[in-house]
């Protein structure tokens, strides 16, 4: 592959980085909450409840920064607090995923929709290779997150 192409495809992967980011911003700031933490209550909804420090693991944030992030979502109730049942010294951070859906889902529903639709208009094919793209891509940035974390 030449140069010019690897140099076309890298810019149009950046390009779609930063709207994402400009997309999601925006849709935050409509359900009254920053882009980042918009994106920081996905991974209640991938993952569930979470302590403060897997919390802490999965967003890169210091304990500082959590505390406040929970206690932002918990003002929203979004999230609650409650004592692990195994041991009650640990405290669990729950989200309340209804609560979440209902404030994002109406927000994207367009998007979704339109998204979905387009990606029906790719051969099976490129499918696969759309696919094979995202997922080394996210090996990748994964591989390149954990040489810069804190050890």
């Amino acid at each position: 592959m030449n140069h010019e192409a690897i140099t076309r495809v890298r810019k149009l992967s950046q390009q779609y980085a930063y709207t994402s980011i400009q997309m999601h911003e925006n849709i935050a700031r409509k359900a009254g909450l920053s882009g980042t933490d918009q994106k920081y209550l996905g991974f209640f909804l991938v993952k569930g409840a979470m302590t403060a420090g897997e919390l802490g693991e999965v967003t890169g944030l210091t304990s500082g920064a959590v505390t406040g992030l929970i206690d932002r979502f918990e003002k929203k109730e979004l999230v609650r607090r409650e004592f692990a049942q195994e041991d009650r010294r640990k405290v669990m951070v729950v989200p309340d995923t209804d609560k979440i859906m209902k404030l994002l889902a109406p927000l994207y529903v367009d998007y979704r929709s339109r998204s979905e639709e387009m990606i029906r208009s790719f051969t099976e094919r490129d499918l696969e290779i759309i696919e094979t793209f995202l997922q080394r891509s996210i090996e990748l940035m994964t591989e390149t997150t954990n040489q810069f974390k804190d050890k």
